[in-house]
């Protein structure tokens, strides 16, 4: 007995040791360096957190091209830092929130969604940081050679003119103001159904926007704002197509949102030179070619520059 108990025991010990040598050496080699950038490392690791979280956004990558991504966010990092673009912990942060808020979760649920994938939030947050101050860098330092000219925007609209678009190329400023009638949060759908009927009544009241505010500032659970201007440019194509067809004075069409039910009061209309949507779409197009091409020309330079190891 006591002989076949060693015997299981001993077995057990080398299995265990066994077990420990083999989790211990990968372990090892996921920490191994795979490069080292201006002395600061790039492990197995780091690189295998990276195509995780590139593969989670659909993006399929060479290990390769994964070193070159993480090669290059390394000299960015170090650029920005001698001009002093150096986001704090918080600043990173905020960013992650801002992330998780546009895939409409919380950070913690974009924590937990990224931990599922076995990636860790660091490995996201860096990629966040590098791309922050890359942006901010370029912008800054080259702020003169980005800006766009009025007279080739004007050109380039004329040369993509189309007359029978007349929404792109005209522009209008508009007077609102925004009104919701209030719907209490973990109210019933019948609760906000009502709200909605009550406001398409009252679209059939107001004429005038002096008529909304003296009626909205007396009504209880209902709220209207202070006036705001936009341009056509500000405005998204489907509300300028609702404000385009509201007569002034009127109330748009009732719409749900999270506060209840809001419409718009549209209180004046009258045509602009400021700026049109398709003077907008063509200037910010003509931005990011000129952004693209000096932070690739940019980036090349830094590179050239950089202490590059592979190991």
């Amino acid at each position: 007995m006591t002989t076949s108990f060693l015997l299981r025991l001993s077995r057990l010990i080398i299995s265990a040791a066994t077990a420990l040598v083999l989790t211990g050496g990968a372990q090892l080699h996921a920490q191994t360096v795979a490069v080292m950038v201006n002395g600061e490392p790039i492990t197995n690791y780091d690189i295998e957190q990276r195509s995780k979280l590139n593969a989670l956004s659909h993006k399929t990558s060479t290990r390769q091209q994964v070193i070159d991504e993480l090669i290059d966010e390394k000299v960015k990092i170090k650029e920005a830092k001698k001009y002093g673009v150096d986001p704090s912990a918080s600043d990173i942060d905020g960013s992650f929130a801002q992330m998780s808020q546009r895939m409409r979760t919380t950070p913690e649920g974009l924590t937990k969604i990224l931990e599922v994938q076995g990636i860790r939030p660091e490995t996201f947050k860096a990629r966040i940081k590098a791309d922050m101050v890359w942006t901010s860098l370029v912008r800054g330092r080259f702020k003169e050679s980005l800006q766009v000219g009025e007279k080739d925007v004007a050109a380039a609209v004329q040369v993509n003119a189309d007359d029978k678009d007349k929404s792109q190329t005209e522009s209008f400023e508009y007077q609102m103001q925004p009104i919701v009638l209030i719907v209490p949060r973990g109210a019933p759908p019948t609760a906000t159904e009502a709200r909605r009927k009550e406001a398409e009544a009252l679209r059939t009241r107001v004429t005038t926007c002096e008529e909304a505010n003296s009626l909205f500032k007396s009504m209880q659970n209902a709220a209207i704002r202070p006036s705001v201007s936009k341009t056509s440019a500000d405005i998204p194509a489907v509300l300028r197509d609702v404000l385009d067809k509201t007569p002034i004075g009127r109330l748009t069409a009732p719409e749900v949102t999270k506060q209840g039910v809001e419409m718009v009061a549209l209180c004046g209309r009258k045509p602009t030179t400021v700026d049109t949507p398709k003077k907008r779409e063509v200037r910010d197009k003509m931005y990011v070619e000129k952004y693209e091409k000096k932070q690739k020309a940019y980036l090349e330079e830094v590179r050239k520059a950089a202490m590059i190891e592979y190991r």
